[in-house]
């Protein structure tokens, strides 16, 4: 395989498009985002850079909780629309059903099959970007998505985006944890 240096940018070959949920202004407020991950285990922490001009950044700033959905492949307009619409031009409140669970004060769609409840832990100014790492306060899950008490993607069909497109997600080729064992030393 022959290399080519492109220069430096943020970039992450495939990333989960995410509904970021936050009241401003007491009104519930989601904009799409995919720059998201894991940032630790215990406790459970999640993380999402957003850039500093969002709207949704007010509501963060203003109740220290956002919420982290999961929407499904069926709701890819609904979620761009979320990214493409600025909540300071548009009441987005009622492209999706809010619901509000422990702290009261995110938003959690109702559309999406996984939401995930936070409270911001810590907030890190990256420059364009604040990076808000949330502490998971609790996850709410259909039933209908749970496979051995945890949330399966396969039933979820989370929306994937690269290269600014949406994918679905393809099917499992490997388990984790299990494939490497057939590697055979050269």
């Amino acid at each position: 395989m022959e290399k080519i240096t492109i220069g430096p940018m943020p970039y992450m070959s495939v990333m989960p498009t995410l509904l970021v949920g936050a009241n401003v202004n007491k009104k519930a407020n989601y904009m799409t985002a995919a720059w998201a991950t894991v940032a630790c285990m215990a406790p459970p922490m999640v993380c999402v850079a957003l850039n500093k001009t969002r709207y949704t950044v007010k509501g963060i700033e203003e109740n220290q909780t956002f919420s982290l959905n999961v929407p499904p492949v069926k709701y890819v307009v609904e979620t761009d629309h979320c990214g493409l619409v600025s909540g300071s031009h548009e009441d987005k409140s009622h492209v999706f059903s809010s619901f509000y669970g422990k702290l009261k004060s995110a938003p959690l769609a109702e559309e999406c099959p996984v939401n995930i409840e936070c409270r911001v832990f810590k907030s890190i100014d990256c420059g364009s970007h604040l990076l808000y790492i949330g502490e998971v306060i609790e996850i709410h899950a259909d039933k209908s998505c749970i496979t051995d008490g945890k949330p399966d993607a396969t039933k979820i069909h989370p929306i994937v985006y690269a290269q600014a497109t949406y994918f679905g997600m393809g099917q499992p080729v490997e388990k984790a944890f299990l494939a490497g064992k057939k590697y055979a030393k050269k």
